[in-house]
């Protein structure tokens, strides 16, 4: 057991470090400049490897397997209507506590000066992101092709991107990629799969996946309509 914590470990370090050296590497032999502070460095590189480590291990032993368990017990209801609205739920709760998306607002609010509010912002991207999550939900409900969903909704931000302000435009984009964290993706991919796996007739190959795309999409249109109504 302890041989394969090491190894579990040493996985996590393999794809961290190659990323540190090559930015020391480049700090100390290219721009000539020493690290600000050595110390604090080493300690907070360590706390990276080990806090990157444990939330690996914590998403795959407890988030997905508990997400995947939901999504499988879910279909038992044969309501789709419950299913729907609660992926809308689950999409718009997980996305408040994503810190990707808390980063993105406070810098969003501090260079508008105020005008773009940062708590205003991270409801928005939640209310969309679980629109977005019920949409994916419901072609996976109804074995929709995912073309057939994705086309129209980039068909609709295209035309929400040309009436929206021009840096609305940009926040949208960035939103939807702040989205893509280490909560959401986790939680609502296995739920969609748990989903797709206990349908009869849905291949969860096919219909499990797309989702992320459906909800980036929902936070882009959710984004490019606060804009508009604030134009």
């Amino acid at each position: 057991m302890f041989v394969r914590a090491l190894k579990d470990l040493w996985e996590t370090a393999s794809s961290v470090l190659p990323l540190m050296i090559v930015l020391v590497v480049f700090q100390l032999a290219v721009l000539r400049r020493p690290l600000p502070n050595l110390k604090v460095f080493m300690i907070a590189s360590l706390f990276c490897l080990f806090g990157l480590h444990l939330f690996i291990k914590g998403a795959s032993n407890a988030l997905i397997p508990l997400a995947d368990t939901v999504g499988s017990n879910i279909v038992k209801l044969n309501n789709n209507l419950i299913i729907i609205g609660f992926s809308l739920l689950l999409g718009y709760a997980s996305t408040l506590v994503e810190p990707a998306l808390a980063a993105l607002a406070i810098e969003v609010e501090e260079i508008s000066v105020g005008a773009i509010r940062r708590n205003v912002l991270i409801h928005t991207v939640a209310i969309g992101f679980g629109i977005g999550l019920a949409i994916g939900i419901s072609k996976i409900l109804f074995n929709i092709p995912t073309k057939k969903v994705l086309l129209p909704l980039l068909f609709l931000s295209g035309i929400l991107a040309f009436f929206a302000p021009e840096e609305y435009v940009a926040i949208a984009f960035d939103s939807a990629s702040a989205t893509t964290g280490p909560v959401n993706i986790p939680i609502n991919m296995a739920l969609a799969i748990g989903i797709a796996k206990t349908l009869e007739g849905v291949d969860p190959l096919l219909s499990g996946f797309g989702i992320v795309g459906l909800t980036s999409m929902g936070t882009v249109l959710s984004v490019l309509t606060l804009g508009i109504l604030n134009r």
